[in-house]
């Protein structure tokens, strides 16, 4: 088995978890988030493209339904032993097939609670299993209870969280090698993706963002590479992946000369950073450094360019997104503590101006407040 803990650290987790689930009075969690299986099992799969389910009793017992292609993947990266199939053919109803195993395992009549808010449960297939197990099981959405349980990293996840950070750093550093007039962006981000695969690291749970001229402006992935002019802007937003759990970074490049108004929104970020930063720990809340962060940008005049959240947590994730729970937007009250990993974004995009200033770096909540897990600077980077 590939398994990238000690076994006593799955057992910590799963300890944990059935301890949620007697809090609220359920006996067993239909698991179909990939997120919760690596978790709590170490599988490893992209296989949640299709309909699969990770099943764990308040008794600690766990059972796998899934598909023929991912049973001995489940097998070499999992502790998973009770791993059953659902068979791909016409008319295939895998939702029944996870009713019989819930019978075999003795669930009939049971209180269960279900992750409906998750990728891995299309709403085909959720309606399914709606349908093949009303009158045999109880429902109750218990979306986000794994996740409580993750969002809390341990001392062997956070050396994982470090070295996705190194590889991030590095991941730039390559980039920037290549940043000139007259560059391909498919270089660049060639060079970037890269070195993470160099440093041993993985696929990231979304592409990296690279975006000049306009195109700065954009915080999503596009189809098409440009090459860089003399006087360009270029957004880069990334992350180191290791073992996947990730360090996301944000920075805007300047090539050729920046504008004045490159200068005042860079100066508008590193305040609101700092503000967030004063505020990133014990005994405040993720909306309490959004709103830290809000009220330097807005002292700064920019306040028709700054988004409405400016961060969120990071973990072990998988595709579509590397974005965990919870965010950082006005009034969320959940709280902050030690061992949670979160990437604060300082996102400027002046339409008006044609101007984007974006940096944004990722930092693990210690006892004292936050450690970034980047080496590298907050400064204007001129090419």
């Amino acid at each position: 088995m590939a398994l990238h803990f000690e076994r006593a650290e799955f057992d910590r987790r799963r300890t944990a978890v059935v301890a949620e689930l007697k809090a609220r009075e359920l006996d067993g969690l239909l698991m179909f988030q990939q997120e919760s299986m690596y978790y709590l099992t170490g599988y490893d799969t992209f296989g949640f493209c299709f309909f699969q389910c990770l099943y764990l009793g308040s008794d600690g017992t766990f059972a796998l339904l899934t598909r023929a292609p991912d049973y001995l993947q489940a097998k070499h990266t999992s502790l998973l032993e009770d791993i059953r199939i659902w068979k791909d053919e016409g008319g295939a109803q895998p939702a029944g097939q996870l009713r019989d195993m819930l019978d075999d395992l003795g669930a009939k009549g049971k209180t269960l609670g279900i992750e409906y808010d998750t990728v891995g449960l299309t709403a085909k297939n959720g309606r399914a299993v709606d349908a093949a197990l009303e009158g045999f099981a109880a429902l109750q959405d218990a979306s986000g209870l794994v996740d409580g349980v993750r969002l809390v990293k341990s001392e062997a996840e956070l050396v994982y969280v470090r070295k996705a950070g190194a590889l991030a750093d590095e991941a730039l550093e390559a980039g920037l090698k290549l940043t000139r007039a007259g560059a391909d962006e498919g270089h660049i981000l060639a060079a970037m993706q890269g070195a993470v695969f160099t440093g041993g690291g993985d696929y990231p749970g979304n592409e990296f963002i690279i975006g000049s001229g306009p195109d700065a402006l954009l915080c999503r992935y596009k189809s098409g590479r440009r090459v860089l002019d003399a006087n360009d802007q270029m957004t880069l937003e990334w992350a180191g992946s290791y073992r996947h759990y990730h360090a996301a970074m944000m920075r805007t490049v300047i090539v050729g000369k920046p504008t004045s108004q490159h200068e005042k929104m860079l100066a508008a970020c590193q305040d609101a950073l700092s503000a967030g930063e004063a505020v990133m720990k014990s005994g405040h809340t993720a909306g309490d450094v959004f709103d830290a962060h809000a009220a330097a940008m807005d002292s700064h005049g920019m306040r028709n360019h700054r988004m409405n959240a400016c961060g969120y947590s990071l973990g072990a994730t998988f595709t579509p997104c590397w974005m965990d729970w919870p965010m950082f937007y006005t009034g969320n009250d959940a709280q902050i503590g030690p061992g949670m990993v979160f990437f604060a974004h300082m996102i400027l995009m002046d339409a008006d101006s044609g101007n984007a200033m974006c940096p944004g770096r990722t930092y693990i909540i210690g006892e004292d407040g936050p450690e970034c897990v980047s080496q590298l600077p907050v400064e204007m980077i001129c090419r």
